[in-house]
């Protein structure tokens, strides 16, 4: 698989970095003359110097035959811009853009360019998987996909707690793909029962997360 990341930052070098251990072929374009120089100390051919967002040099970089772009400089409108040539002039099917201010990720989603990665939403995410207050975590959207993962921790007041996986009230179009038991997971069957404490986690169209999270909430209280 050959991959252009633009921006030689923490986030592109240390991708770059574990991609080129995975023996995928990347480039890595920055733009700061000091940067690059450090960079290449490195990872010498694999990093070159330009601006990501001029034509020339993405073609230089090889794009037409790109696999991957991922556009991971420190500014959001040059992250659009390039996302939107490889996508657009080049045809590059898959791209990943990193989101610096968490207020432009309806931009990008807008304009299409997805996925769109912002570190601060991540972190949030994580948050809300250590914070038992929160009930109900958002794992993964599945935007093109119309899907939505999310999970439970099972307490001992929840209408859930004690039931076999087929007798849950679940609505259409709302499955349970995992368990997490202890320190192990599995795929459940119809005739697991689920446990106080356990991790429950189901894939589902979205929308539907209000009728679900009843059975998953104290005494079936919502989130």
């Amino acid at each position: 698989m050959y991959v252009i990341i633009a921006g030689a930052g923490k986030v592109g070098w240390n991708l770059a970095r574990e991609l080129i251990a995975k023996d995928c072929e990347v480039t890595l374009i920055e733009s700061n003359h000091d940067r690059f120089r450090v960079v290449e100390e490195e990872l010498e051919h694999a990093v070159q110097f330009g601006d990501a967002s001029e034509l020339w040099v993405l073609e230089r970089a090889g794009i037409q035959r790109a696999d991957l772009v991922v556009a991971a400089t420190g500014d959001d409108e040059d992250n659009i811009l390039i996302c939107q040539m490889a996508k657009e002039k080049y045809g590059c099917q898959r791209i990943v853009a990193r989101v610096n201010n968490p207020r432009n990720h309806v931009t990008f989603k807008l304009l299409g360019i997805q996925p769109a990665v912002s570190a601060t939403d991540l972190i949030l995410r994580l948050i809300e998987h250590e914070v038992p207050e929160y009930g109900l975590v958002h794992l993964l959207a599945l935007e093109e996909e119309h899907l939505e993962i999310i999970e439970f921790e099972v307490p001992a007041t929840a209408e859930a707690a004690g039931k076999r996986v087929q007798d849950l009230d679940l609505p259409d179009g709302a499955l349970v793909i995992s368990i997490i038991r202890g320190n192990s997971g599995f795929v459940p069957k119809a005739d697991t029962v689920i446990d106080i404490s356990d991790t429950v986690m189901l894939i589902l169209d979205p929308g539907l997360e209000a009728e679900i999270t009843a059975q998953f909430t104290p005494s079936g209280a919502g989130a």
